[in-house]
């Protein structure tokens, strides 16, 4: 590849031999990108978020009203930023137009922890529930590590055949999760007690005002990976219409099922103390519900599904996150190699596996060996919540900057709550960030993997900022937006005067459209 220099960055030219083993295919519309983001966070009502009950349910009630107003900035400001920038690289694609290759490598690397390690949340979540249901139906279970790697296996290859049976299948399982979810919440409301919410004798707010800002990790949990839905920008037939639907379609969905599992699994038996601790909330509460026996425990098998969800949806999202910086040289190019018919990136699906289910493995020795103290999920939750809040505040950060250096690229949605909203979404992830280092059980952890965030810096100031290649995402910022728009240009037509060290580019030369709503 030939080189060309800009600043302290080292571009390789790359021509269609290239791009042609790193190709994606658009199949997704606007419901297939709702089930996506719903998909990607179900999860979270079937397991994770119960750990911030240890806080109170009055503690984790105000965190997640909170970490709610947080989101509605922050996929208010990816609606907008999606489809001016419709790239697989979604956060990366952001912050490196707004901020340059630094700020896209920062939050870039930043996505990839929070995918890579969420599925190892989830897969753990998922072993739980499978060995409770397997000792009930069977007297006994595998051990929890050969649950983790026949999920992995199973899910990692559906995604690999396809994107086409990736999309159906997610749909079909995110109607499935809501269904078994609302089972659960008519089951549920004559059980209610609002008794159920205090801890003891102390009430709902065990630590006080503290116990809200230890829960705001764990209130996260009900909405983290919403905003993976511009990972499937270079996927979707109108990523300029259905992103927006998608993304904002899929909060308010999210919104109603965080309320009303905060509400009714916390206030039935066995009670927001207990579930504090537990490995299967939901499967907790249909026991309450339905009792001990065979159906209720075919019922929680229906209910993994919701775990299943999310760790699918999530394979897909480390998938594209890692091949977007891989096809732009952050990480190494093989990582991005797609090949073949499928288009879809194997390489970086089996690698991100490989370092979730080892992981997983890791922490679950560390605590067996009390190395460390806490609960394995909750351990990993704070360590992906880690990746996601930086994550965030670099992306909210990107909206505000990028209304102010590229004011005339195309816009087709406009975020209703602008920069303000933006802003207060950035400062509810800062604040959510320094929590993460007030619990002396997880902190460990989540510095083991800020310690490797600084690692993946220095590697990119020594070598991967001398081998970035002009994909979609690095077109557009060189260009400002007047290239880089693989739905009108495809890949790899690069030979254009204006990349040119020195030269400046033309703005571009269609005045910006505007929606006033995602559904309009």
């Amino acid at each position: 590849m030939a080189e060309r220099r800009q600043g302290s960055i080292t571009y390789r030219e790359a021509g269609a031999e290239y791009f042609d083993k790193r190709r994606l295919r658009r199949h997704a519309g606007v419901w297939s990108l709702w089930a996506l983001g719903v998909g990607a966070v179900i999860s979270g009502d079937f397991f994770g978020w119960n750990f911030g009950l240890a806080y109170g349910f009055g503690g984790l009630l105000v965190a997640t009203l909170i970490i709610t107003v947080m989101f509605f900035g922050l996929c208010f400001s990816i609606s907008e930023m999606s489809p001016a920038l419709p790239h697989t690289g979604g956060a990366y694609s952001f912050s490196r137009s707004a901020m340059g290759p630094w700020g896209g490598f920062t939050t870039g690397v930043a996505e990839t922890i929070e995918y890579v390690v969420t599925p190892a949340v989830i897969v753990a979540g998922i072993g739980f529930y499978m060995e409770s249901i397997s000792e009930d139906l069977f007297g006994g279970s595998p051990p929890l590590w050969a649950w983790w790697l026949i999920f992995y296996v199973v899910f990692v290859g559906l995604n690999y055949v396809g994107v086409e049976a990736s999309f159906r299948f997610t749909i079909f399982i995110t109607f499935a999760s809501l269904a078994i979810l609302a089972v659960f919440f008519v089951g549920a409301i004559g059980e209610f007690s609002f008794d159920e919410f205090a801890i003891g004798d102390q009430g709902w707010f065990p630590d006080g005002v503290p116990g809200v800002f230890y829960a705001l990790p764990f209130a996260i949990w009900f909405y983290l990976a919403i905003e993976e839905l511009p990972l499937a920008a270079e996927e979707s037939h109108d990523p300029r219409r259905d992103i927006p639907r998608g993304t904002i379609y899929g909060l308010l969905t999210l919104i109603v099922t965080a309320f009303l599992v905060l509400f009714l699994n916390s206030g039935i038996a066995p009670g927001s103390e207990v579930l504090s601790e537990s490995g299967e909330p939901l499967n907790d509460g249909l026991k309450t519900i339905f009792g001990e026996g065979t159906a209720t425990s075919l019922l929680a098998l229906i209910a993994v599904t919701g775990l299943v969800a999310s760790f699918h949806t999530i394979i897909y999202a480390y998938g594209r996150n890692i091949f977007s910086l891989s096809r732009a040289g952050y990480y190494p190019h093989f990582l991005s190699v797609t090949g073949g018919t499928r288009n879809t990136p194997h390489v970086a699906l089996v690698a991100g596996a490989v370092v979730g289910f080892g992981l997983t493995l890791l922490l679950d020795q560390a605590q067996t060996n009390e190395w460390i103290g806490g609960n394995l999920g909750a351990a990993l939750l704070s360590m992906a919540v880690f990746g996601a809040v930086i994550s965030y505040f670099m992306q909210t950060l990107s909206f505000v900057l990028l209304r102010r250096r590229l004011p005339d690229i195309e816009r087709p949605y406009r975020s209703p709550v602008g920069e303000w909203g933006a802003l207060i979404a950035a400062a509810i992830a800062l604040l959510s960030l320094v929590a993460l280092f007030w619990n002396a059980d997880y902190r460990p952890g989540v510095v083991a993997v800020a310690i490797f965030y600084a690692i993946a810096l220095a590697y990119f100031a020594v070598v991967g900022r001398r081998r970035l290649v002009l994909s979609p995402e690095e077109e557009f910022a060189v260009t400002r937006g007047l290239h880089g728009h693989p739905e009108r240009e495809g890949y790899g037509v690069t030979e254009r005067e204006e990349l040119r060290p020195g030269a400046v580019a033309a703005p571009p030369e269609t005045p910006p459209e505007t929606t006033p709503t995602p559904g309009s």
